[in-house]
């Protein structure tokens, strides 16, 4: 794969001006962004449907968390916008990810992925909320995250979404074609926002990630185009 092919830039903007301007700064240069829920809500599936047909790939970042039928509705409506890559929660349980799954057969190119334990919580944020480990005390971040992902491998998931610091185990534990989405990656010196699970671009894909997820540090850089180049680069050591 292509280093620009990994690369997956979030428009996390509350409105579709923001995130238009970032696409047509980008250019040629960028192939796939991420759409989460605030963009969505704000913007509409429009803002998809326009962003596959100017050739952009879309990872419709939903997590979704609900009845398996819902879930499956999700999935199927997700398809028909020609999206490349959807969410699930996979604390959800097989039953949600085995129906997100069976929906997308019907969209080739579509792809499910579980969230395992997203990058901004901590073993104590686990523990707070009862997960324990196989000792009964509460467990570490990977080990809940590998828990979930052989869950999802089990649903028939194409793979998983984790922070960078378990892409390593989960490479181990998937094999070498599962998908392993990270967010959470910064270039060296940059600011690791929200993410309390973090690491650079490079330190990610070299692990055993297949895409990494950029933001602000490229939508609200000056010059979005260099600062997209720069992980590139990174990506390129």
């Amino acid at each position: 794969m292509e280093p620009t092919d990994r690369i997956i830039v979030a428009l996390d903007f509350d409105n579709r001006r923001a995130a238009d301007e970032v696409v047509d700064r980008l250019g040629e240069e960028c192939r796939f962004y991420k759409v989460g829920l605030e963009l969505l809500t704000a913007a509409g599936p429009g803002l998809i449907e326009d962003l596959v047909a100017k050739g952009k790939e879309v990872f419709l970042d939903l997590k979704l968390f609900e009845i398996p039928n819902s879930v499956a509705g999700a999935v199927r409506a997700a398809g028909a916008l020609g999206v490349s890559m959807v969410t699930v929660h996979s604390m959800g349980g097989t039953g949600i990810m085995s129906a997100a799954v069976a929906a997308a057969r019907d969209f080739p190119r579509l792809r499910v992925l579980a969230l395992t334990v997203v990058t901004s919580m901590t073993s104590s944020d686990l523990a707070d909320i009862g997960v324990t480990g196989s000792t009964s005390t509460s467990a570490s971040t990977e080990e809940q995250v590998l828990r979930l992902a052989r869950l999802a491998e089990g649903a028939g998931c194409h793979g998983v979404i984790a922070s960078p610091q378990e892409a390593g185990a989960l490479r181990g534990v998937l094999g070498s074609n599962a998908l392993i989405v990270t967010p959470g990656v910064a270039l060296p010196g940059g600011s690791a926002g929200e993410h309390a699970r973090s690491d650079t671009p490079g330190a990610a894909v070299a692990a055993g990630a297949s895409h990494v997820v950029v933001g602000r540090s490229v939508t609200r850089a000056a010059d979005p185009v260099a600062a997209f180049r720069l992980v590139r680069a990174d990506l390129e050591l």
